[in-house]
């Protein structure tokens, strides 16, 4: 049974992400009873995931700051502040920051995703590993654990 769930920004879990960036995990499976997962990333310009896709999830982005390129299947798109996606499981997609920086909202659902960020993120609060980085066989392992397929390199 879902119940109300509060959690203040001091309290929201926070990963350090590609290419520097980070991920907040605003809500999770835990708060929403599997529902959804709610993150938020701030990244650098440049920043860009593999071209992927969800097995588990249909994915919304809404891009809060920033611009970005964004393909979806063969189709090239541009993503502009206030724009928002939405990518059905199964559909091949990536994006690449163009902006000094980005701040993105994702909303997942169901939940599940949120522990690939985990598996392969690490939480800011601890202490950083000298020379740490998400290589990319611990990001194809975090995918491949949590139902992402990676088709082909970052855009």
């Amino acid at each position: 049974m879902s119940m109300p769930y509060l959690a203040q920004a001091e309290q929201q879990e926070t990963l350090e992400w590609l290419h520097g960036g980070t991920f907040s995990v605003l809500l999770d499976g835990r708060a929403t009873d599997g529902q959804l997962t709610v993150g938020r990333f701030r990244v650098p310009k440049g920043e860009a995931p593999p071209f992927h896709l969800h097995t588990r999830e249909d994915e919304i982005f809404l891009l809060i700051q920033g611009s970005a390129l964004l393909w979806v299947g063969d189709e090239q798109m541009e993503l502009s502040e206030g724009g928002i996606v939405y990518l059905p499981r199964n559909v091949p997609h990536g994006y690449r920051i163009t902006s000094d920086t980005a701040d993105l909202l994702m909303i997942t659902k169901p939940s599940g995703i949120e522990g690939m960020f985990r598996h392969a993120g690490r939480d800011v609060t601890a202490d950083r590993p000298e020379g740490f980085e998400i290589s990319s066989d611990v990001l194809a392992e975090a995918a491949d654990l949590y139902g992402q397929v990676i088709v082909g390199p970052p855009r």
